[in-house]
């Protein structure tokens, strides 16, 4: 009875706790609710129309007009040959985006970690991440200038006697061209994010070890690296997280029916078949076939990685 009453104690104060909370920072709440609004109806509300994968949609019918057909629609995709090819092309690119790309950030915040010129520093700062504020219509028709069959690379090529190279139009050619790409314009915003991770490293660790002898490489890998660790991990786990995306704003404005053996990925499939065909169901089952994939590994490798080295997500 003493044991229930305590219980009953603790909770009463814990409410007393969060209601005195929140009246201490009533305006802090009050501005963060319009962002929970956001969430609220552009993120939770629309989950109820990820049942039209569970049904024929007809846009007369609506939602719950429209026929309940079951797991007709996950059948139908995992029995089509197409599906498994952009599944393979999305994991093969993103395979390839994690191993040069996602290293591209960190080596390069540990250089301008290293100069000491401020002026420079701050100047290479600027110039590697202004990229990334370019939309990817703007960077399509930048590389079409330079790469297409008369463009800028390929009228070089001919003057100088060689025979011009199909940089747009090659399968052997479209993936690389995408992770280059998506390197030039992203790894100076994601410096930003280390190179602010290394700014609360304190100073006295390496005068410490200057004095213990380390040079500028131990440096780096006993103190530099490990203070990285935390940031590394949360980002890698975010990356795993997403890795059923094919980055669609990139691949949409650089692809062409030419490159869709190698280049075309679930999400540029999932649009002409759901929005130029009109095949919302079957649309709608993939989303969700590759969301439930992306939840799995977002779990599994947050769970890794809190084994390995205790930090995660959650």
């Amino acid at each position: 009875m003493s044991d229930n009453m305590a219980t009953i104690g603790a909770s009463a104060g814990t409410g007393k706790d969060v209601r005195r909370r929140i009246v201490k920072y009533k305006m802090l709440y009050l501005m963060l609710l319009p962002a929970v609004a956001f969430l609220i109806i552009f993120s939770y509300i629309p989950m109820y129309g990820a049942s039209i994968a569970f049904k024929e949609f007809w846009i007369t019918k609506g939602i719950l007009g429209s026929p309940w057909v079951g797991f007709k629609h996950f059948e139908q995709i995992f029995a089509t040959d197409k599906f498994w090819q952009v599944f393979t092309n999305t994991i093969e690119i993103n395979i390839m985006r994690l191993l040069f790309g996602f290293p591209a950030p960190i080596i390069l915040a540990i250089l301008l970690n290293e100069v000491r010129h401020r002026i420079f520093k701050r100047s290479i700062q600027t110039i590697i991440y202004l990229p990334h504020f370019i939309s990817w219509v703007t960077i399509s028709g930048i590389l079409f200038a330079l790469l297409s069959n008369e463009g800028l690379v390929n009228s070089i090529v001919v003057l100088f006697g060689g025979d011009p190279v199909n940089f747009l139009t090659s399968n052997s050619m479209f993936r690389p061209l995408l992770v280059i790409s998506g390197i030039w314009k992203e790894v100076g915003w994601g410096t930003i994010i280390f190179l602010a991770a290394l700014s609360g490293v304190n100073p006295d660790l390496y005068e410490a070890s200057v004095i213990d002898g380390a040079n500028r490489w131990k440096q780096i890998v006993h103190i530099t690296l490990p203070s990285l660790l935390p940031i590394i991990s949360i980002l890698l786990i975010l990356n795993f997280g997403s890795m059923m995306s094919g980055g669609f704003d990139q691949v949409f404005n650089m692809y062409n029916p030419m490159v869709y053996e190698s280049g075309d990925v679930i999400d540029t499939y999932v649009y002409r078949i759901g929005l130029t065909q009109g095949q919302y169901s079957m649309a709608t089952a993939i989303g969700l076939f590759l969301n439930v994939i992306n939840f799995v590994l977002l779990i599994a490798v947050n769970s890794a990685a809190k084994k390995m080295n205790g930090h995660g997500i959650y």
